[in-house]
């Protein structure tokens, strides 16, 4: 399986280029070339076939084996057929689930530019053309309600609404549900019904095997007149089983019956914990029939990227050129913090006490600061802060020399908090002009 690098070098002709999912930005893993897509945890993927597959086998072994001639007209055969029939099915929706591109929305290789009114007001607060700002956020209209859809600093791209970015496997997905271990891939617009399938699927392969156990124990207990507990102590598997299953029917079940609510009010689980429709309108709810309608009898969408395409040269060189635009990222400047997960944003210049400094992991907390300028929005022009960025450098190792000589006492403390004041004016001057890059946008 390859895993894709973030650059790799191409030749000068259009067949000497690279593929795309060859130079693919995001954590994806690829299989048969790029004909196959999954997310970076796709190891998962095989327990997940392994916990399928092995109480099958032990099913078709100890229980439908036996069972095959105790139904008259050779009905008994079909027991095995079923199971082994609804196996398969079940693998393969795990497979459309898992190996297909669940929605993702291309980067784009430089920031959109800023529309006219954006301009206008920024250019009368005294910014110049180069230092005009992208707004965080834009309005857009859904069935008449108005959505806002939000600046992806990773992507460089207003979100189409319900998109949003994956922290795991670092990619914008249409209709974002959330990213499920279990199949190792991102739930989105292209694969939410075969994940929905195959999680329904599932349970009923769990209460048909959980069923026919308890008809094997029960001819059993006929066969030889005896009692119920007397045929479980017959055949152990029966009953390993019969546990097995129903642990197992109250995960995937209760997920079956979580998502029938989601998909009846067009919600997804991204939304329903995060937003809460209940205490607003559902822009997207268009009616319980509807909603299913929309889920399994439209068409699925036509994936936006072709993996197996060679890279433009222009689009090499684009991404291998400087950026020689000044368009603000939104996020320059703002507080650091994630508004949407709740947390409380904290500014870059905002005073620490001495009791938050001893609780401070200093070295993660500095390569955080030196990771955020290293990776600040592309937009950034390089030759608009070249001073500051500098100076800001400078005084982040002359703080990381002297923070660690740190102490438990007071006076240390102090000249820490000291050393700090000091140093804020190069962090602001540099901090003012960068953005947050926060894996979960």
């Amino acid at each position: 399986m390859y895993v894709p690098q973030s650059s790799r070098g191409g030749g000068g002709s259009a067949g000497e280029q690279p593929r795309v999912y060859q130079v693919w930005r995001g954590s994806n893993e690829f299989l048969l070339q790029g004909r196959f897509i999954f997310g970076p945890d796709v190891r998962s993927l095989f327990l997940t076939i392994f916990l399928i597959l092995a109480p099958v086998l032990v099913f078709c072994i100890f229980v439908a084996r036996h069972l095959m001639n105790d139904f008259p007209d050779h009905w008994g055969i079909s027991v095995m057929v079923v199971v082994v029939v609804f196996t398969v099915y079940d693998l393969t929706l795990l497979l459309l689930t898992s190996g297909r591109d669940p929605g993702i929305v291309p980067r784009n290789t430089h920031p959109p530019e800023p529309e006219a009114h954006d301009v206008n007001n920024d250019t009368g607060n005294g910014q110049t053309p180069q230092q005009l700002r992208l707004p965080r956020t834009k309005d857009v209209y859904v069935n008449g309600v108005v959505v806002k859809v939000k600046y992806c600093d990773t992507c460089m791209l207003y979100r189409p609404p319900r998109c949003s970015h994956c922290s795991i496997c670092n990619n914008c997905v249409e209709r974002f549900d959330h990213h499920c271990p279990w199949v190792g891939q991102c739930i989105g617009l292209r694969n939410y019904r075969f994940f929905y399938m195959f999680v329904f699927s599932t349970t009923l392969l769990c209460l048909y095997v959980f069923g026919f156990c308890w008809v094997y124990i029960i001819k059993i207990r006929d066969a030889e007149d005896s009692s119920i507990w007397r045929a479980m102590l017959k055949t152990p598997a029966s009953m390993v089983l019969i546990i097995y299953c129903f642990i197992c029917v109250w995960f995937v079940g209760g997920l079956s019956v979580f998502h029938f609510y989601l998909m009846s009010t067009n919600q997804t689980t991204y939304e329903n914990f995060r937003y809460r429709y209940d205490r607003r309108a559902n822009p997207y709810n268009v009616g319980v029939v509807n909603n299913f309608l929309e889920i399994f009898c439209t068409a699925v969408p036509a994936s936006k990227n072709n993996f197996r395409a060679r890279v433009p040269v222009e689009q090499s060189l684009q991404q291998s050129r400087p950026p020689t635009r000044g368009f603000m990222s939104p996020n320059m400047g703002k507080p650091v913090g994630d508004l949407e997960l709740g947390r409380k944003p904290v500014s870059w210049d905002e005073p620490r006490s001495g009791a938050d400094i001893r609780d401070l992991e200093v070295g993660g907390m500095l390569d955080e600061k030196e990771g955020r300028i290293t990776h600040a929005s592309p937009d950034l022009s390089r030759e608009a802060l070249p001073v500051e960025l500098m100076e800001g450098r400078a005084g982040m190792h002359s703080r990381r020399s002297s923070w660690g000589h740190r102490s438990g006492t007071s006076e240390s403390m102090d000249s820490i908090a000291v050393q700090m004041g000091g140093g804020e004016t190069n962090w602001g001057s540099v901090s003012s002009g960068h953005g947050t890059t926060s894996g979960a946008h």
